[in-house]
């Protein structure tokens, strides 16, 4: 064979090469290639996203998502969301992953994939001081305010039979409509019914009881492996490192708990 073909040989094995690596890139290589990870925050649920007196974001979620895109190198550029598109956005491609309040749950999961969990969250029914509620049970017959789609939303919508579920598009509903009187029960979190404390003392906003403590994980789309595999090492070097419980303290308040992080770092 003459140089000159195999100098054609050459260049098209190497064209056919880069087509066919650049057809099989997964998120991770688009995303360092892109030199930047979209990422998908609600900033409507204080303290875990919010924004700042000057409209910044800020808040634990924003905060692990800054240390995140630091670590792997790349911009961050936040996709703001509800409660209700959060995996959409991920579905659809408009994020590359989800970092906003992301509880488990078996039917997310057959969608999405979690990482290790980087963070708690208390789920629970809070309200006004003068309705006697303690249990699911006592609910019947009441009007009960959730943010739409949230695990608040299917904990009460499949237990708390004869009660009233009232959706709220987002938590900022929630809140303004347990704030100004128009719910008197609310199923959220502990930080966000904390804030709705905060904002209106007059009202005696009390704990009912607890729904669940829901493991937040950062949300990944199906069959993305190596993503996911970078996503779980960096969950676990910062929870060992402490980095991420101090990004915890400084927006909730308190430590997360020593044996939930023992239990995360033996996970897979």
């Amino acid at each position: 064979m003459s140089l000159k073909n195999l100098s054609r040989r050459a260049l098209l094995l190497a064209t056919l090469s880069t087509a066919f690596l650049g057809a099989h890139a997964d998120t991770l290589d688009n995303i360092r290639a892109a030199k930047k990870i979209r990422v998908s925050i609600d900033l409507a649920v204080p303290p875990s996203g919010m924004t700042d007196a000057n409209m910044n974001p800020t808040g634990s979620d924003y905060d692990v998502a800054v240390l995140l895109a630091h670590d792997l190198g790349v911009a961050l550029e936040v996709v703001p969301t509800v409660g209700a598109t959060r995996i959409p956005n991920l579905q659809t491609g408009k994020a590359d992953i989800i970092i906003s309040t992301l509880a488990w749950t078996p039917e997310r999961a057959k969608i999405v994939d979690y990482s290790i969990p980087y963070a708690p969250q208390i789920s629970l029914v809070g309200g006004v001081k003068s309705v006697n509620v303690k249990s699911m049970a006592d609910l019947a017959g009441k009007s009960v305010a959730v943010n739409r789609s949230t695990t608040q939303d299917k904990d009460l919508t499949d237990n708390a039979k004869g009660a009233n579920v009232v959706r709220y598009d987002d938590d900022a509903g929630v809140i303004t409509a347990v704030v100004t009187g128009q719910a008197d029960l609310v199923g959220t979190s502990s930080a966000l019914f904390k804030t709705m404390q905060e904002k209106a003392p007059q009202r005696q906003l009390e704990q009912k009881f607890v729904l669940r403590i829901n493991d937040l994980g950062i949300g990944v789309r199906k069959d993305d492996p190596r993503l996911l595999a970078w996503i779980n090492d960096w969950v676990k070097a910062n929870h060992a490192n402490g980095k991420l419980n101090a990004i915890f303290k400084k927006y909730h308040g308190t430590d997360i708990p020593k044996d939930v992080v023992e239990k995360w770092l033996a996970a897979k």
